[in-house]
């Protein structure tokens, strides 16, 4: 794929933009579009339009852009009038890999610097990216700094999704007598969380082809024999997408495992929480929901049952039931399928050779 862009060809966008029901993409346009003097709508699905805005709608307010929204701007749509920002020192209140780069995203455009700093590490895609852009970026332990910067052009080989792989690497350590090997995937900071997580479990999953200078590496995955684990604190930022699935390796291990501090999956395309518990529960797990969490007891590796889930659109859930349903080799009958479309339309290719 090949991009011209260049400051000199935006405009005012004609009518709505619709960002389907992706937060991420809602919330890093919210900031870029705050630098640019015109007047942008951001809409999407019945999801986004109850996803939180205010944690980022409030530091671009104090940036200088002026954003509306359902709520006093708590809730989309959106409507941005952005230009004329000045650079802030903002913390981010909750570890937001989304805040933080529509922050960074408005402080290319803003006059000063613009500090993020944040307790708990996050995803660093954005600053990776401008950097290779040549953005104007510091990247110190815990903050980051932009300011006024002129992009240029670059290359890059957008490498594997963890967050994809993590569906199929979490197959193969529950369906006995597999082994899944996914290639060229990133490994870089605050997004390989998953694999600690099921090193604990005792599962047999080896990186290789390691590549620093990319942060990318080939995960290959097999069947064994896993232990219940804790999953939170810190390491909750690097692996918030992967909870669900990692939720299904739970429901195979030995013991009880816990997800904690993770409130996050409440407000996510759905409640993540329950709509995770009920779906366990249907095929046979015993799963219990936290305020900010779940409880997941194991089987042991005895097999999950087959039965119907609903996944209310969620698309994570929808594919992580289908990972429980490869590894127990019974019907499963997931409502709101159509959903995986939306991140990952190439899903049942990949499926039906795992198959």
């Amino acid at each position: 794929m090949e991009i011209s862009g260049g400051a000199g060809r935006l405009h005012e966008p004609p009518g709505v933009l619709d960002v389907g029901n992706s937060g991420t993409a809602i919330r890093l346009i919210a900031g870029w579009a705050s630098g640019v003097d015109a007047l942008t709508v951001l809409a999407g699905d019945d999801s986004i339009s109850g996803r939180p805005m205010g944690r980022v709608v409030e530091p671009l307010r104090r940036m200088g852009a002026r954003i509306d929204g359902r709520a006093g701007g708590s809730l989309p749509p959106l409507v941005v009038r952005g230009g004329d920002l000045h650079g802030i020192d903002y913390r981010l209140p909750v570890p937001s890999a989304q805040v933080k780069g529509a922050l960074l995203l408005a402080g290319i455009s803003a006059d000063g610097a613009t500090t993020v700093r944040e307790d708990a590490r996050t995803r660093v895609h954005t600053e990776e990216l401008l950097a290779l852009a040549g953005a104007d970026i510091e990247v110190l332990p815990g903050a980051v700094t932009v300011r006024r910067s002129k992009l240029a052009p670059f290359e890059i080989v957008v490498p594997a999704d963890p967050s994809q792989a993590a569906f199929w690497v979490v197959a193969a350590c529950v369906t006995p007598g597999s082994r899944v090997t996914v290639p060229n995937v990133y490994v870089g900071p605050a997004r390989a969380g998953f694999l600690g997580v099921l090193e604990r479990m005792g599962a047999d999953v080896e990186l290789t082809e390691q590549d620093p200078s990319a942060s990318t590496a080939t995960i290959t995955a097999r069947y064994g024999a896993l232990r219940a684990t804790e999953v939170g604190g810190d390491e909750i930022p690097s692996l918030i997408d992967e909870i669900p699935v990692l939720a299904v390796a739970a429901a195979y291990a030995e013991g009880t495992t816990t997800f904690s501090g993770a409130a996050e999956l409440r407000v996510k395309e759905t409640d993540r929480v329950d709509t995770m518990v009920a779906a366990l529960r249907a095929v046979g797990a015993e799963a219990d929901p936290l305020p900010d969490g779940l409880v997941v007891e194991g089987r042991s590796g005895r097999p999950l049952e087959g039965g119907s889930v609903r996944s209310a659109g969620d698309h994570r859930v929808a594919m992580s039931m289908a990972v429980a349903a490869l590894a127990s080799n019974e019907s499963v009958v997931i409502d709101g399928w159509n959903a995986v479309a939306t991140s990952y339309p190439g899903f049942e290719d990949e499926y039906e050779r795992c198959a």
